[in-house]
C-alpha cells in the first residue's frame, strides 16, 4: 500500500513538473523543451536542458491550479450525493453480499432460466449505501406500504408495468397510471388496451364488456363469486350474522349458477329473481340440470317463514346491489350497440394485453366488478398454468394499486404464495397496515406480509405498532460505551470496551421517513435502504411524458 502511494505522489509530482516547465518554455522561448518525463528530467539533471528560477514558478502555479480544479470537483460531486437524513443508516445493513438475490446478476440469471426474453426483472429501487439497483424476480409477489403522496404511482407502478413483458391488469382509483403507460405499452407492441371505467374517471368510453357469468362454470365458482360481492360491499367493522350471512351469500351463489345456466341470461337476473321470491325458475334451472341439492337449497329458502325469508332476500340483494348502478351494468351486460367485443379471461392470460381496472371510493363504485374480473383473469391463468406445465410461459403482471378500496379480494392471502410458482407477479400496494387489517383481518394482513418475497416500506406511516415491527426487521447495530466526566480539573471522555446496543432505523425515523427513500426487505436478504426511483429520472421519460400527453388530448 505504501509502494503505490509513493508511486502515485512520485507520478503526479513527475506530470506536473513536465507541463509547467512546457509551459515555461512555450511562453518564453516559443516552443516546447520535451514532453517525455523521463527525458526532461534526465536533461535537466545532467545539464542539457537548461531551466531558470522563474521555470519553476510555472511548475508551482500548475501545482496550485490543478490543486483547485481537484477541490471545485470534489465539491461538485459531494453536491451531487449529498446524503439525505437517515441514510447513513445505509452503511450498516444490506450490504452487497446481503442482498445478491435481488441483484441484477441473479435476477437476469432467473429470467433466463426461465425462458423470459428482452427484460430481467420487475425493478424496485437504489440502494443508498454502494449504489446499485435491485429488481424482484418473475417468481416474486411483492407488498408496498406507504402513506398518500409518497411516490407509489411515479417510483413503482409505472416503472414496473413498463418492464412487465407479458400481459398486465393495473387497478387505480386515478387516471395516472392510465395515461403514463398506455401508449408506451402500446408502442412496445402490447397493442390492445381494455380499459374499464364505469365512473368516467378517465374520461373513457365503454368499448368492450364483460359477462360475470362466463367465470361460473360451477358451483364452486359460483360461491366464490358470491363471496368476492360479499367481501367488497360489507363495511369494515360492520357487525355479522353467522345465518343471514352465510344464507344470503349461498342463495346468490346458486341464483349466479342458476343464472349461467339460462340461455341469454345476463347478471342482472340474479337481481331480478331476489326481487320476485315467488318465482320458481332458478330452482327449476339447477334440478334440470344436475345441481339437484343446490334446486332443493334455493326451495328451502324461498319457503321460509316469512321474517327469516325477508332477512335472506334482503342479505343477499345487499350483495348485489352495485346491480342497481347503470353505470355499472352497462359493462357487464350485452351492449345495445354491435360490434362492441367481450372480454375474454382465457384469451387474455395468453396475450400480452393490458386491462386497467379504475374505480373509486363512495357511492356508485365498481369495487365489486373490479374485484370479480381480477379473480377471473387470475383463475383463468392458473388453468393456463396447468397446460403449460405449471406456469404460464410469459410471466403475467397484476398490479393491486389501493388494493384495500378498489380490489377487495378476500381470498388474497390465502393465494399469495402460489402466485410466483405460476408466473403470475403479484403486487399489493396499500397506503397503511390499518387498511389492509380492515379488509383481511390481523391474521389475513400477516400472511400476506409473510408471503410476499419482497416487503417495501416507502413512508408517510404513523402506525407505531407496525413500524415497530419494521424497525425491529431492519435491525441493531452496536456502539460504544462513551462516558464523559467532569471535575475541578476539567472533562474527560473514556471509551468502554462494553458495545451498546441500538436500533438502526427507530420509530420516529421511520415516521419521518424522507422523500425518495425506502426500505425494502426480501427472503434470505437483510433490509437494505434505499432511494426510489420515480420514471421522470429513467430512460423511458421521453415516451412517458408523450404517453402523458397524448391521453391530455384525448380527454
Amino acid at each position: 500500500m505504501l509502494v503505490a502511494t509513493v508511486a502515485f505522489i512520485a507520478t503526479i509530482a513527475l506530470a506536473v513538473t513536465t507541463v509547467g516547465l512546457n509551459l515555461w518554455s512555450l511562453w518564453t522561448r516559443g516552443e516546447a523543451l520535451t514532453w517525455h518525463p523521463l527525458k526532461l528530467v534526465t536533461g535537466i539533471r545532467k545539464g542539457s536542458i537548461e531551466v531558470s528560477g522563474t521555470a519553476w514558478s510555472w511548475v508551482g502555479g500548475v501545482t496550485v491550479a490543478m490543486f483547485a480544479v481537484v477541490m471545485v470537483a470534489v465539491v461538485v460531486v459531494a453536491g451531487r450525493t449529498s446524503k439525505v437524513r437517515g441514510d447513513k443508516a445505509g452503511q450498516l445493513t444490506g450490504t452487497k453480499p446481503d442482498t445478491v438475490a435481488l441483484g441484477k446478476k441473479a435476477v437476469a440469471a432467473k429470467a433466463k432460466r426461465l425462458g423470459v426474453e428482452n427484460t430481467i426483472g420487475l425493478p424496485i429501487a437504489r440502494t443508498v449505501h454502494r449504489p446499485r439497483e435491485l429488481f424482484s424476480s418473475f417468481e416474486d409477489v411483492c407488498i408496498l406500504i406507504a402513506g398518500p403522496r409518497t411516490g407509489k404511482t411515479t417510483s413503482w407502478v409505472v416503472p414496473r408495468i413498463l418492464a412487465a413483458p407479458g400481459a398486465v391488469i393495473a387497478t387505480s382509483n386515478k387516471r395516472d397510471v392510465l395515461d403514463a403507460t398506455r401508449y408506451v405499452r402500446e408502442g412496445r407492441g402490447h397493442k390492445q388496451t381494455w380499459v374499464f371505467d364505469p365512473q368516467n374517471i378517465a374520461s373513457t368510453q365503454q368499448a368492450w364488456w364483460w359477462n360475470p357469468l362466463t367465470y361460473v362454470r360451477s358451483i364452486a365458482d359460483a360461491q366464490d363469486l358470491a363471496k368476492v360481492f360479499d367481501d367488497c360491499v360489507r363495511e369494515a367493522g360492520s357487525s355479522k350474522s353467522a345465518y343471514f350471512d352465510t344464507e344470503g351469500r349461498n342463495l346468490v351463489a346458486n341464483l349466479l349458477m342458476a343464472a349461467s345456466l339460462k340461455p341469454g341470461a345476463d347478471i342482472t337476473q340474479v337481481l331480478r329473481w331476489l326481487n320476485n321470491p315467488q318465482d320458481d325458475e332458478p330452482a327449476v334451472l339447477l334440478r334440470e340440470s344436475g345441481y339437484v341439492m343446490a334446486g332443493e337449497s334455493v326451495d328451502a329458502q324461498y319457503n321460509l317463514v316469512a321474517e327469516t325469508r325477508s332477512g335472506v332476500f334482503g342479505t343477499a340483494q345487499q350483495l348485489v346491489s352495485f346491480l342497481t348502478n347503470e353505470h355499472v351494468v352497462k359493462w357487464v351486460t350485452p351492449p345495445q350497440e354491435v360490434g362492441i367485443p367481450h372480454f375474454d379471461a382465457d384469451t387474455f392470460v395468453r396475450s400480452n394485453d393490458t386491462l386497467y381496472l379504475l374505480s373509486q371510493e363512495g357511492k356508485g363504485n365498481a369495487t365489486a366488478i373490479v374485484t370479480a374480473l381480477t379473480v377471473a383473469v387470475n383463475e383463468a391463468a392458473k388453468e393456463y398454468s396447468q397446460t403449460c406445465g405449471g406456469r404460464v410461459p410469459t410471466p403475467i403482471y397484476i398490479c393491486l394499486d389501493e388494493a384495500a378500496n378498489v380490489c377487495k379480494w378476500g381470498e388474497l392471502p390465502d393465494m399469495y404464495s402460489h402466485f410466483g410458482s405460476r408466473g403470475v407477479c403479484v403486487d399489493t400496494i396499500l397506503q397503511s397496515w390499518s387498511q389492509g387489517k380492515d379488509v383481511w383481518g390481523e391474521a389475513g394482513i400477516n400472511k400476506l406480509w409473510s408471503a410476499s418475497n419482497v416487503k417495501v416500506y416507502g413512508g408517510g406511516v404513523s402506525e407505531v405498532a407496525f413500524l415497530q415491527t419494521i424497525s425491529e426487521l431492519i435491525g441493531d447495530h452496536y456502539i460504544d460505551s462513551r462516558q464523559v466526566s467532569s471535575s475541578a480539573q476539567g472533562t474527560s471522555v473514556s471509551t468502554s470496551r462494553e458495545q451498546v446496543q441500538r436500533r438502526i432505523f427507530p420509530v420516529s425515523e421511520l415516521a419521518a421517513l424522507p422523500a425518495g427513500r425506502a426500505w425494502v426487505f426480501a427472503s434470505t436478504a437483510k433490509a437494505v435502504l434505499c432511494q426510489t426511483l420515480p420514471w421522470y429520472e429513467g430512460k423511458d421519460t421521453a415516451q412517458i411524458s408523450a404517453s402523458i400527453e397524448r391521453s391530455k388530448e384525448r380527454r
